[in-house]
């Protein structure tokens, strides 16, 4: 497998996990099963009386209105579209444009967000605690997406000049999406999707909370179960 390209492949996967932080809440507009291509004139109307819409819609201009989701949960679909940026970018993504990105059992998306919140923690130089509520968005998959786990650099650890020189090149191309080994949990798989209308609107599992110890994240708490599990 070592130095081959990406390669088509047919993913169905009939749960797809995605943790996102809690603290942002549905967008009334996206749940609304008003017709898409609308959305930038409701949201003209609303900024007469709320000028923080626009910044909390995000730039609908990243996404075409025939690539638009709407309904219940489509804010958690739309918002890694419209609120991407360059700075935050991500392995596949320089954060000129968003992905939805997924694992394929809720222990992935784990460990994926967990080395994400590390990073995050240690370079704004948190104090130890219990610190962020995260949420659980269980969706699916069943798609032709690139696997391009045997791409030379691409899953380096640290270094994303390679995947995402990948990523803009397959998106441009037309690719619906990346699947790909995880970085963070040996045996288990990611992917990354194009654009929102392929991803199904998800609905929402549990709600955890992370504790950070000062140099990583060393337990999670299960808000449903309240069992506090150590993170190895």
């Amino acid at each position: 497998m070592v130095g081959e390209g990406p390669v088509l492949t047919r993913i169905t996967w009939p749960q797809t996990f995605r943790i996102i932080r809690s603290i942002h809440p549905p967008i009334d507009l996206f749940e609304d099963i008003a017709d898409p291509r609308d959305w930038e004139a409701l949201a003209a109307v609303e900024e007469k009386t709320n000028p923080r819409i626009r910044f909390e819609i995000g730039d609908l201009g990243k996404v075409p209105a025939a690539r638009r989701v709407a309904g219940p949960g489509a804010s958690f679909v739309m918002a890694p579209f419209v609120h991407c940026s360059p700075l935050r970018p991500g392995r596949f993504t320089d954060g000129s444009y968003g992905l939805y990105y997924a694992g394929s059992s809720e222990e992935v998306a784990l460990a994926e967000t967990i080395h994400h919140h590390q990073k995050f923690m240690a370079a704004t130089k948190e104090e130890a605690g219990w610190t962020s509520d995260f949420r659980v968005l269980i969706s699916s998959v069943d798609q032709d997406l690139h696997d391009v786990s045997a791409v030379p650099g691409v899953l380096d650890p640290v270094d994303y000049t390679a995947s995402q020189a990948l990523g803009k090149r397959l998106r441009a191309e037309g690719s619906d999406g990346l699947v790909w080994d995880s970085v963070r949990m040996s045996g288990g798989r990611c992917i990354g999707l194009f654009w929102p209308d392929l991803v199904p609107l998800p609905i929402q599992g549990r709600h955890y909370s992370y504790h950070w110890n000062g140099s990583r994240v060393d337990f999670v708490r299960q808000h449903d179960t309240g069992k506090v599990l150590e993170v190895i």
